[in-house]
Order: C-alpha cells, then sequence, then structure tokens
C-alpha cells in the first residue's frame, strides 16, 4: 500500500513521543505502556486514510494536534491540549491580566456553560450568572466546541465586541448579550474593616502574589483584630502554592493538604509552620458553589484544623491537581497528576465541602435562584477515589452582586451572609468573655 510523504515521519514523531513519555514519568516501559503500540498500528491507519481519501489534503500538524486534543478532551474536564496561543494565554491569566470578558467556563453534558463570572469585569457587569449556557459566541455554535476554542473566541483586544447568545434556565428562550472586551486584570486580595476590630479579607483568585498581599494585610490589622472573615465566594482557584502559604498564614501547626497521585513526586503532605502565624482571633470563612479547587483546599485546611468556621453553601468540589508540562513547539499538556485530600483524609472531588453553618443567599423580591453548575455537573468529571458519586440536589442560590466601592455598611445591608459572619464573630467575643471573665 502506498503512503504519503508525511506518513512514516508522523509515525516515527508519535512512537518517539510515546517513548519519551514513559521514560520521563517512570524510567521504565511497564505492561500498559507497552499496550499502547498495537493501538498506534490503528492510529497511523487511520491518519493514512485520511490523508489518502480525504476530499481536500489536510495538514499532518494539524491531524496530529486533533488527535492530541481527542486524548486529552477523554480524560477529565480539566485535562486539555494548550497550543502555543492558549499556553501563553494560561501563563498570562495567573499573572492576573488579560484581554477578555472573565468568565469561568466549564463543559456540562457538551454544553459550554459559566461556572462563575470573575468580580468586577466586563461578564460581571453585564450580569453574566452561574449555570448561564453559552451556546453561540458571534454566531458560531459552541456544540462540541473545546475550552481551548471557546476562550480564543472570547479573549481579544481591548474595546472590541463579542455577543454570546445565552440559554439561562430550560423554560426561557435564548438571548443576546453584547459586551466589550477589557483589560482583566483580576485583584487577587480585597480587604477593608468592617468594624472597629473586625476585618475582611476577599480572595477572588490565587495568584502568584495572593498569599503576600494576604501576609501584608494581616500584619496591618493584626494589632487589633479581634475577628476575620475570610470569603472565598466566587474564587475559582488558581495556584496551589498559594493556597499551601494563604493556609499556613493562620495555622501553626497540622497538615494543610495532601496529594494522591500515580508516581512518587505527585504524592505530597504540606504541613503548616509555627512561624509567621497570624494567632490569636476566630476566623469566619465563607464558601459558595462558586468556590473551587485552590479555594476549596483553605477552606478545607482551616475547617479540618479547628481554625475557622465555614459558613456559605456547598463548595463546587473540585479535588484534583494539575500540572503543565511544556512540549517542544512551544505547546503544552495540561493533565490532572493527582487528587488532593484535606487534612482529615476526605477527597471533596465531585462533592465540595459542607459548611459548618448552612447559610443560603437572600433572593431580591425581583430576582430568581441560580443553580450553580459544580464539579460533580461537568462532562467526564473525576469521581472520588474508591467512593460512590455524589448525587444530592442543592436548593438555588443567587449570585452576590457585591459592586466595586461598596463600604463596609452598605455591604452588610446587602449581604446576608456576610451578616451572619460578622453577627458569629462578635458572638464569639461575647461567649469568650463568660468563659474566662476578668
Amino acid at each position: 500500500m502506498k503512503r504519503s510523504k508525511a506518513f512514516w515521519p508522523v509515525v516515527i514523531i508519535l512512537i518517539g513521543v510515546v517513548c519519551m513519555f514513559a521514560l520521563n514519568r517512570s524510567m521504565v516501559l511497564n505492561a500498559d505502556t507497552l499496550k499502547i503500540y498495537p493501538q498506534l498500528e490503528k492510529f497511523t491507519d487511520c491518519l493514512d486514510k485520511i490523508q489518502k481519501y480525504y476530499v481536500e489534503e489536510v495538514p499532518a500538524d494539524k491531524l496530529i494536534d486533533g488527535a492530541i486534543k481527542g486524548m486529552t478532551s477523554a480524560l477529565d474536564p480539566h485535562s486539555t491540549y494548550l497550543t502555543k496561543e492558549g499556553y501563553k494565554e494560561m501563563q498570562v491569566t495567573t499573572t492576573g491580566s488579560f484581554g477578555g470578558l472573565g468568565i469561568e467556563l466549564g463543559l456540562r453534558e457538551g454544553v459550554l456553560t459559566v461556572i462563575t463570572p470573575i468580580e468586577g469585569t466586563p461578564a460581571f457587569e453585564a450580569k453574566i450568572q452561574p449555570g448561564d449556557m453559552i451556546i453561540k459566541i458571534d454566531d458560531k455554535p459552541t456544540l462540541d466546541m473545546t475550552l481551548d476554542e471557546a476562550v480564543k473566541l472570547l479573549r481579544g483586544p481591548k474595546g472590541t465586541k463579542v455577543t454570546i447568545t445565552i440559554q439561562r434556565g430550560l423554560k426561557e428562550k435564548p438571548f443576546d448579550v453584547t459586551i466589550t472586551r477589557a483589560i482583566i486584570h483580576i485583584e487577587s486580595v480585597r480587604s477593608m474593616m468592617l468594624e472597629p476590630g473586625y476585618g475582611y479579607i476577599r480572595v477572588r483568585q490565587f495568584q502568584v502574589d495572593t498569599a503576600d498581599v494576604i501576609q501584608k494585610n494581616l500584619a496591618e490589622m493584626a494589632p487589633n483584630l479581634k475577628g476575620l472573615v475570610l470569603d472565598l465566594r466566587y474564587d475559582p482557584g488558581g495556584l496551589l502554592d498559594q493556597a499551601i502559604k494563604v493556609s499556613d498564614l493562620f495555622l501553626s501547626e497540622g497538615k494543610i493538604v495532601s496529594t494522591e497521585g500515580r508516581l512518587p513526586e505527585d504524592r505530597k503532605v504540606s504541613m503548616a509552620r509555627k512561624a509567621g502565624t497570624f494567632e490569636g482571633f476566630p476566623i469566619v470563612v465563607l464558601i459558595n458553589g462558586g468556590t473551587a479547587s485552590a479555594a476549596e483546599i483553605v477552606a478545607g485546611a482551616l475547617q479540618d484544623n479547628k481554625r475557622a468556621l465555614v459558613l456559605g453553601t456547598k463548595s463546587f468540589g473540585k479535588a484534583s491537581v494539575q500540572t503543565v508540562i511544556p512540549l517542544s513547539d512551544g505547546s503544552a499538556l495540561k493533565l490532572t497528576v493527582a487528587r488532593y485530600l484535606t487534612p482529615s483524609g476526605q477527597s471533596i472531588q465531585a462533592k465540595g465541602i459542607t459548611p459548618d453553618i448552612v447559610v443560603e443567599q437572600v433572593l431580591p423580591e425581583n430576582g430568581g435562584g441560580q443553580k450553580f453548575v459544580r464539579e460533580k455537573d461537568l462532562k467526564q468529571h473525576l469521581e472520588p477515589a474508591g467512593k460512590e458519586k455524589e448525587t444530592e440536589e442543592l436548593a438555588p442560590e443567587e449570585k452576590l452582586d457585591l459592586k466595586k466601592g461598596l463600604k463596609p455598611a452598605e455591604m452588610l445591608r446587602e449581604d446576608n451572609q456576610l451578616k451572619y459572619a460578622l453577627d458569629l464573630l462578635k458572638s464569639w467575643q461575647v461567649f469568650d468573655k463568660h468563659k474566662n471573665p476578668a
């Protein structure tokens, strides 16, 4: 059978990639790895037939990229192939500045779905809600569109517009929302004093400097701090090392988080250190269905170590760890390499963290409820290791609408969960005085 000119070089590259992957990850070609080679024959056969019979000539690199995307899409919602452009965008995002709308996205039953809009961004101001299904981007249907492809369409230069078609609820008609792109600079941390002695720190996303900023804010508050509200609502996560460092700011001893993976380097236990710990005041952590990943690590660490009470509604439930593996051509693989466990040994994957005190967000009189999209709703999500899938249905929740510039008194009036947390901290002080009279 005659092969195309590009066929055998591609086969050689594929075999080389498999060998290098196996050698880099374990230095041993185990039985599972050896099973791959018979499947390569089927792959190369398909590649050959596409190049020979397809109506148009297709570049080999396009076919290989498509094959890699297909492989990663068969794994879980958080593993993906990053093109050169996608890898650069991901690196920019973790530093907190990029051009776009400000939406955290996921795939729910193959449909592009909003997990949460990021506070202070054009998407947030346009009142995009968790659970909104984006069925078109500039008239391009999103069905079976990858997250990488969707992000590429949504991002763009500052001042340009993009129209997204939203399906909000199964009974409502789809509608268009036109949003002007902006340079999205995510201010990782906001802080203020709610009242004398009672501090408030809101973490929007765990970026490269999050722990340093929180440490600085705590140092300014600490001399007179009677209690702290740590707000992790609508925090989609971010960098694992920052979640560990933030947890360590509040813990003087004990386990912060442990990870379980197939390889030794992916099995780690992170412990708290005494140095630099902020102690002597109670903490209430606020969470909801938009609290995910790194934010859940912090909430779980403080809850399990009895350092804080967790208040709000059940979190998103993403307890997997991803690592980015750069490839030789500037692209990269983002792969799930481990599950993480809270200090008590619990896996919250597809389950979420249950608050110590469940407090639903009060719905405005003229507004409707909105169910959060959680990890368990995403296509091909990982199940908790050795545990059954979570099937609990939760009550509807409403998107928190804290606008920039609100004063503490206004925030407390509009946000019943925040007010509950502050009242709890005040009660803490009262009970402590009765327990330890002067």
